[in-house]
């Protein structure tokens, strides 16, 4: 038994915390729903303290390429007939990150001793999301582990092809901003110190855009400590103020609300609810349950709340579509329609993965389309910003010159 800090709803909508012992995640939302709680939020007793600190000792990371290629190698492990035991031994040898060799090495262990795959995998929420460690579960039970795993392989490998998109589309412009931001220091700490001598030899009255340019110039070179002191601070505050709640709703709503940007938002995560949705499904969970743990793992707090009342109204009895039309705003167009054709069809998970793969092309095509406008915005806006610092530097030297008859 592990113990875990959690954090779930109550039916009257009140957030409630505490500690309770489970076997896993799934045990523990399964304990808290019979005492008519949702299960928002589990963290392991032992690491509750790390987490606060945890821009500062940092869980390792084990990237989507490393998961995609340790599910596809276990499947095809499965597959053949390898014992578990022996599989994770070889998979904990192909391992690039010692992170992860170390889990496989132990989990490894754990199935030796007896215990069950799902139940081993859950020692290690870090590396194997909730959904993984489910549909896992349902696999061992079910006698389809080998099913479960190619779902999961695709799963992952879509996942892993829209954060590429994404980080390949946002590379550039953030290689322009911060080439911008370190020839503005640049600037302001070389030149504008000599032109601020070369203004006071001319003695001439400098506008005040000139004299904000030479004081933010001054500024820098006398606190330069301050300024990176200041960056160095700030930018783990708000990393972590993001994460609290308030933080976390304040980012959210104004992302699903930003001109532009909302339908990326709104698609973004709709294809990745939508996909992990259908996953479950395919391998056998059931809906409310796949409603529960999608919510979990959805980054945005309005597609969780909507998650969480559409798994509340399943359990009465209701049909997804209907459980989710309150919340239409925030899906894209024809979103919920096409799930009504689902469920009338009997067909959830097939349209659910066809939705899916929609929407991750939509969102795609609208990274393109965004790197495509951001890159020339940004050129006019370091254009505007050298136009300033010249104007600045030639209106107090044309003032001169006009003086010289």
């Amino acid at each position: 038994m592990t113990n875990y800090f959690y954090t779930a709803k109550s039916a009257d909508g009140k957030n409630e915390t505490g500690t309770m012992p489970a076997e896993n995640e799934h045990a523990l939302a399964q304990e808290l729903k019979n005492k008519g709680l949702v299960l928002i939020r589990a963290v392991i007793e032992d690491k509750r303290k790390k987490t606060l600190l945890d821009f500062l000792t940092p869980s390792p990371k084990i990237s989507l390429s490393d998961k995609l290629m340790l599910t596809r190698n276990l499947q095809i492990m499965v597959a053949t007939g390898l014992p578990l035991v022996k599989s994770f031994t070889l998979l904990a040898d192909q391992a690039k990150s010692r992170a992860l060799r170390k889990a496989l090495m132990e989990i490894k262990d754990e199935i030796g001793k007896g215990e069950s795959l799902a139940k081993s995998l859950g020692k290690y929420p870090e590396i194997f999301s909730e959904i993984f460690r489910n549909m896992i579960a349902v696999g061992e039970a079910s006698g389809t582990l080998e099913n479960v795993l190619q779902i999961l392989s695709l799963q992952i490998e879509k996942e892993h092809q829209l954060k590429s998109k994404i980080q390949k589309a946002l590379m550039y412009p953030a290689i322009l901003v911060t080439v911008m931001l370190v020839v503005g220091a640049i600037v302001m700490t070389v030149f504008v110190p000599g032109l601020k001598s070369l203004f006071a030899g001319l003695n001439v009255e400098l506008p005040l855009y000139t004299k904000i340019i030479i004081g933010i110039g001054d500024f820098m070179i006398q606190y330069w400590y301050f300024v990176f002191l200041f960056i160095f601070l700030l930018i783990p505050i708000v990393i972590k103020a993001l994460k609290t709640k308030k933080g976390k709703w304040i980012k959210d709503t104004i992302l699903i609300n930003l001109p532009f940007f909302s339908p990326l938002v709104k698609k973004s995560n709709s294809a990745s609810l939508i996909r992990s949705l259908s996953s479950l499904i395919s391998a056998g969970v059931s809906l409310v349950e796949s409603l529960e743990v999608t919510s979990r793992t959805v980054s945005n707090v309005y597609f969780e709340k909507a998650l969480n009342e559409a798994a509340e109204k399943v359990k009465k009895g209701e049909e997804l579509f209907s459980a989710l039309t309150p919340h239409k705003d925030i899906f894209p167009f024809g979103a919920i329609e096409t799930i009504e054709v689902g469920e009338e069809t009997g067909e959830t998970s097939t349209i659910l993965k066809k939705l899916a793969d929609f929407y991750e092309e939509e969102v795609m095509d609208a990274m393109d389309n965004l790197s495509v406008m951001i890159e020339p915005l940004l050129i006019v806006i370091l254009g505007i910003a050298v136009g300033i610092f010249a104007f600045a530097v030639m209106s107090p030297l044309y003032s001169v010159l006009s003086t010289i008859h």
